[in-house]
């Protein structure tokens, strides 16, 4: 199964990427090569990256992991307007060695890329830091989301025109909660008669 980025917000596709319940949880980031992938997929990690070489293998899983519980845990205080522990963030904000070349190739215009050292596989974090500590500190939480579908654990940035998006995904279950309602208007119909 492919990862979802659905959210609409790199921080919250990275605490979605672990949804649902068990026997149905779906776990995409379960070992180093997953977690790169994942960024990779997440446009956050480009394929010609130099990555430093793994001295503890499951290094990079274990940091991930923390990352998203942590993220998970502030945005959740954020949420209810609570103060929460962002030390690990930080940690992770501090290591960051990033800069920016101009790009310019006769007659294009000019652009501005970004590049980033990475002197540990672990630092291939700092842009999902950055992107948590961005949605934390600038997001409009009236507009961040969990799925209506009690049984989906997904958050989004709703960043549609009307701000009235309430599913994950129209296609999952936007569908699957439009069928319930109205099979449940249908039994109360027919109830009636």
């Amino acid at each position: 199964m492919q990862p979802l980025f659905i959210a609409d917000h790199l921080a919250l596709d990275f605490i979605n990427s672990a949804y649902g319940v068990k026997p149905n949880h779906v776990e995409h980031l379960n070992h180093d090569e997953q977690v790169i992938a994942w960024l990779r997929d997440a446009k956050v990690l480009s394929e010609n990256s130099h990555l430093p070489l793994v001295k503890k293998p499951g290094q990079l899983l274990k940091s991930a992991l923390y990352l998203r519980e942590n993220a998970r845990e502030l945005l959740l205080l954020r949420s209810r307007q609570l103060a929460g522990d962002a030390t690990l963030i930080n940690q992770l904000l501090a290591r960051s060695s990033a800069y920016q070349q101009i790009v310019w190739q006769a007659p294009d215009t000019p652009e501005l890329v970004q590049h980033r050292n990475f002197l540990t596989l672990e630092d291939v974090l700092i842009p999902v830091a950055e992107s948590i500590a961005s949605l934390l500190v600038e997001g409009n939480f009236a507009l961040i989301r969990k799925c209506e579908n009690p049984e989906c654990s997904l958050w989004f940035y709703d960043k549609t025109k009307s701000h009235q998006r309430r599913w994950c995904s129209m296609a999952v279950c936007g569908n699957r909660m439009k069928v319930a309602a109205f099979r449940a208007r249908k039994t109360d119909t027919n109830a009636v008669d």
